[in-house]
């Protein structure tokens, strides 16, 4: 096969020239086109268009629609300067089938004495409702001479991603100049190399060459069906989605190979050890829990680093699982250390580890960004002489001052929120040399198409049980309206032994109207429910009271927590049977679910009261039916990506990875098995092919490659 595989690419590959080659390409405007990402002939023509205007025949005046774009022909039969709010130039133009309104807000004698009755244009432009009725606001217009007509455009007209300086004339002129180049040159070897054997592409894609799917796409015939076009299932699109799918693909599994081209300590497996954990734990490890923790622990005994995705909904009981894998680390003689996002995470984590392992003679460490002085030096020694065996904390482990002993394996939960070099920094503190083991975790589930995109480099491992004993919790969705109802529903929850969750929400990204929010809202349910003991919690709170205040409600001496969106995760109080989210509308699906999470924990049945503002939007309406539908995690990622998209729902991991340019994860998830695939096939068979696949696609998006 690897003779199929192989490629001939000349030195002299006409697509990699840069793009001073074409006719008005000088210094400037080269510079202009390299801050747009254009430096090649290759570059320009994968710069594909957004849209296209159709220009190929003319509508009658008749049959115009507002907000659609048309080609029409006809005689001016009026035109006068009006004074209004503004100074126009309004012209009538008329077809034998009706009369429409071309109006200029910006125009010179010249244009006037050119508009005047009698004058034969054809004009494109926009339909508007305007004062006038249907209008045309600054249409482009062309005067018709004589008799003979005006001769119409025989492609679709594209619409290119542009920037300042660079106009749709200068691109639609330089992908033409890039197109004929590359067309003229077809027959030698020097022209658009051929990276994807046929053998390699969907039947309905390997119709079109490469070649042949760029001119299709940045000149289609006037008879291409636009509907496909608009919708990106043309087979010539999806020629170029395969091949966008295949170099991501290839890109994580580089990633991949060279992580794993690492040396990282061997684990041998502690069983004992883990055997007096589990042993000592109040509850049992579902099967879920303990098939997981095999993966890990296998990948652990490997001289080569694990990369290892772990996925479970809210409560499934990762951090047990976590333990384990740090168990095996540290009976090997090394450290772990876990990372979380936040400081009420991270404290979450470390209280009930410490109050696991602790009892086995583990040393828990911490590190935070708001520790100082002695106790800060104390923690840095103990993490630098290998007496904290286990360091959980927030991305100070990233400081340049924080030095382990002897790391081999890394944990970090909701990896999504940390930037890419910060990762990458966390690796290279590993013990003389050799790469820390890395396992992440996540509480918010990955659809499928996600998860085989841009987490491809990852293994991954599912938690699909919950504790025995959990309850789905019960979600239903109110106006605020009835907020005065709900205030009594937690009365009445709080007075049979219950705790509540009351969560003040804010458009605005600000700490601190976050916390004045949450402040008002405390002290209005207070005075309304005087009987109970209420308390507030936010992310401007010193680390000490926020986490007096989350001891104080796991304790039972407080019925309800006000709080900010900073109890999202890692809250966990069994009690606590309610949740009520203000404000529910403004919250992404993930984000909605993650804060429902936090009840549910005991046997009780628990309610989740999504308040909402009315009148909802579209996507406020089908967040809010999803989270009434269904409590799996999994449904609600695939709804949060068909909302959202795959950037939102990515955060900073998408940094280097996704930006895709032509293929839609969730319009083309179907190929991504088929892509996935052909990626290992020429991975191992035609490596020459790889490289150029990675420059043609994510160019110097690769910069991350070893994160």
């Amino acid at each position: 096969m690897k003779g199929t595989l192989s490629l001939r690419r000349s030195s002299a590959d006409l697509s990699l020239q840069p793009l001073s080659v074409l006719r008005g390409v000088g210094p400037q405007l080269t510079a202009k086109l390299a801050q747009f990402g254009l430096a090649t002939l290759q570059d320009l023509l994968f710069h594909l268009p957004l849209r296209y205007i159709d220009r190929t025949k003319v509508s009658p005046i008749g049959g115009l629609q507002p907000n659609s774009e048309v080609v029409i022909e006809g005689e001016v039969r009026a035109a006068d300067v009006v004074f209004g709010r503004r100074r126009s130039l309004v012209c009538r133009l008329q077809d034998s089938s009706g009369v429409v309104t071309l109006r200029f807000f910006h125009f010179n004698r010249a244009q006037q004495a050119q508009l005047v009755a009698g004058t034969r244009l054809r004009c494109f432009g926009e339909v508007r409702r305007g004062s006038a009725g249907l209008e045309l606001y600054h249409p482009e217009y062309r005067i018709a001479a004589g008799a003979e007509p005006l001769p119409l455009e025989e492609r679709l007209t594209p619409i290119y991603p542009a920037s300042e300086g660079i106009t749709q004339l200068r691109l639609r002129d330089l992908c033409s100049q890039a197109l004929e180049r590359v067309s003229r040159a077809e027959r030698d070897q020097h022209s658009l190399a051929e990276l994807l054997p046929a053998e390699l592409l969907p039947e309905t894609s390997s119709r079109y060459s490469l070649l042949a799917a760029l001119q299709l796409l940045h000149h289609p015939p006037a008879n291409t069906d636009q509907g496909r076009l608009a919708a990106g299932e043309h087979p010539a699109q999806q020629r170029l989605v395969v091949e966008e799918l295949i170099a991501h693909q290839l890109s994580m599994l580089k990633l991949r190979a060279r992580v794993q081209s690492y040396n990282a300590p061997a684990l041998k497996e502690a069983g004992e050890l883990c055997n007096q954990f589990i042993g000592s734990l109040p509850f049992p490890l579902t099967a879920a829990q303990r098939r997981v923790s095999e993966e890990i622990g296998a990948d652990l005994t490997a001289a080569k680093p694990m990369l290892r995705l772990l996925q479970g909904d809210v409560g499934a009981g990762k951090t047990v699982v976590a333990a384990l894998a740090a168990l095996q680390a540290i009976g090997a003689g090394y450290q772990a250390a876990l990372m979380a996002p936040t400081e009420i995470l991270a404290e979450q984590h470390r209280d009930t580890l410490t109050s696991w392992l602790t009892p086995l003679g583990i040393k828990v460490g911490w590190l935070s960004g708001k520790q100082k002085g002695k106790a800060r030096e104390m923690q840095l020694a103990a993490v630098a002489d290998g007496s904290a065996q286990l360091v959980v904390g927030t991305h100070a482990l990233f400081q340049d001052e924080v030095v382990f002993a002897k790391l081999a394996l890394t944990v970090i939960d909701e990896q999504h929120r940390f930037g890419v070099e910060q990762r990458l920094t966390l690796r290279r503190k590993g013990h003389a040399g050799s790469v820390p083991h890395q396992l992440i975790m996540t509480a918010t589930p990955i659809p499928r198409t996600l998860a085989m995109s841009a987490y491809a480099d990852l293994d991954c491992s599912v938690i699909d049980q919950l504790p025995p004993g959990r309850t789905p919790v019960e979600t239903l969705a109110l106006a605020e309206q009835r907020r005065s109802d709900v205030m009594q529903r937690v009365r009445a929850a709080c007075n049979e032994g219950r705790q509540a969750y009351w969560v003040c929400t804010l458009i605005e990204e600000s700490e601190s109207l976050a916390a004045q929010a949450a402040e008002a809202t405390a002290a209005e349910l207070q005075l309304q429910l005087p009987e109970l003991r209420v308390a507030l919690v936010h992310g401007r709170l010193k680390p000490r009271e926020k986490s007096e205040i989350m001891a104080q409600f796991k304790a039972g001496e407080i019925n309800l927590l006000v709080a900010t969106t900073v109890i999202e995760v890692g809250v966990d109080v069994p009690n606590a049977s309610l949740m009520i989210i203000e404000n529910a509308e403004r919250l992404g699906l993930s984000q909605l679910h993650q804060l429902r999470g936090r009840v549910g924990r005991g046997s009780a049945v628990s309610h989740c009261v999504l308040l909402y503002a009315p009148p909802l939007g579209r996507i406020a309406s089908e967040r809010l039916r999803t989270m009434r539908a269904t409590n799996d995690g999994f449904a609600i990622a695939e709804k949060d990506l068909q909302l959202r998209g795959p950037g939102e729902l990515l955060g900073t991991r998408q940094t280097g990875d996704l930006q895709l340019r032509i293929a839609d994860l969730q319009r083309d998830g179907h190929l991504l098995p088929g892509a996935r695939q052909s990626a290992e096939q020429l991975f191992s068979q035609a490596p020459e092919r790889v490289e150029a696949l990675l420059v043609r696609w994510l160019g110097d998006r690769d910069q991350y490659a070893d994160a």
